[in-house]
């Protein structure tokens, strides 16, 4: 798969191969997007097309109004792996800043799309919006003449999937819900970096994974499995720990005695145990790692 962190310029002796894109922000990768990219790669097969994905980064709404912006469900990196995943080819991420978001509907459409990426067929949602204040739409990119594929919407039950949907089901602590939208369990992935070697003093020894955005979409202590390996994990500033609150996952692994620093691992949350608490000293903080640790096992040994 290859992956443009720019729009490539156009050479008039050696134009871009024909696209068949998928436009989005794909925060979670949800079952709507998975359908979106599944009927990308047929429409591809099918036509002789280069499967090929655009998404933004950051999100916009994290450029506009960034202390109000949703919770992140997805990193980059997540993203570009479910898209090798779902078998696209290329992969264009827009540097959405002021320049970005300044460009008018006919030029988005016109310089990027047409001329840039020599874009033929496009799958968006229904409700997309594009160009400067959001002026452009679907029926915009219709009347320009580009094949717009259909793409049914995906619900489940009385429920539409969407990120907003498994935003909600994670802030509930509803992780069958958040999992059954997403297809799978809902899943964090980082590097296993130093820490304070606090949970090693307390009997806990934990792998803190770097967390690369601030607003996770779920807090608290979670029955969790690291690579496979079952444990227990708290996502959240360490209330108890004096200092600058500082956003961690620390995942504590059973029975478990190797050296991950330095991986990049991907953390399961499967059960929600409780929300994060304060605690008068370490001495209780330390008891009550214990009991989540009993919760934890006695999920996994039911399981």
């Amino acid at each position: 798969m290859q992956v443009f962190r720019h729009i490539p310029s156009v050479k008039v002796d050696s134009p871009s191969p024909a696209l068949v894109l998928a436009i989005g922000n794909f925060d979670g990768m949800h079952l709507g997007h998975q359908a979106l990219l599944k009927r990308l790669v047929e429409v591809a097969d099918a036509t002789g097309l280069t499967a090929a994905v655009m998404t933004f980064e950051p999100h916009p709404r994290e450029f506009f109004t960034p202390d109000n912006a949703p919770a992140r469900l997805t990193s980059l990196r997540e993203k570009l792996e479910f898209f090798e995943d779902a078998g696209v080819a290329q992969v264009y991420i827009c540097r959405f800043n002021r320049q970005f978001s300044g460009l008018s509907a006919d030029v988005f459409i016109q310089d990027i799309l047409r001329t840039a990426l020599n874009a033929q067929s496009i799958l968006v949602g229904n409700d997309f919006r594009f160009g400067a204040k959001r002026h452009g739409s679907v029926a915009d990119l219709r009347e320009a003449g580009f094949d717009l594929v259909d793409f049914p919407e995906v619900r489940l039950e009385s429920v539409r999937v969407s990120s907003t949907a498994v935003r909600d089901a994670l802030a509930a602590g509803e992780l069958e819900l958040a999992r059954a939208l997403l297809g799978r369990p809902y899943s964090i992935s980082g590097k296993v970096v130093h820490g304070a070697k606090r949970g090693r003093q307390l009997g806990f020894p934990t792998a803190n994974v770097h967390m690369r955005h601030e607003r996770p979409a779920l807090t608290g202590v979670y029955a969790v499995k690291l690579d496979g390996l079952a444990g227990v994990a708290n996502l959240g500033v360490r209330p108890t720990v004096a200092g600058i609150p500082k956003l961690m996952l620390e995942v504590h692994l059973f029975d478990f005695d190797g050296d991950l620093y330095d991986r990049h691992v991907h953390v399961q949350f499967l059960k929600k145990i409780r929300e994060e608490m304060k605690f008068p000293n370490f001495d209780a903080l330390k008891q009550q790692i214990a009991f989540d640790s009993i919760a934890a096992r006695t999920y996994f040994s039911n399981i």
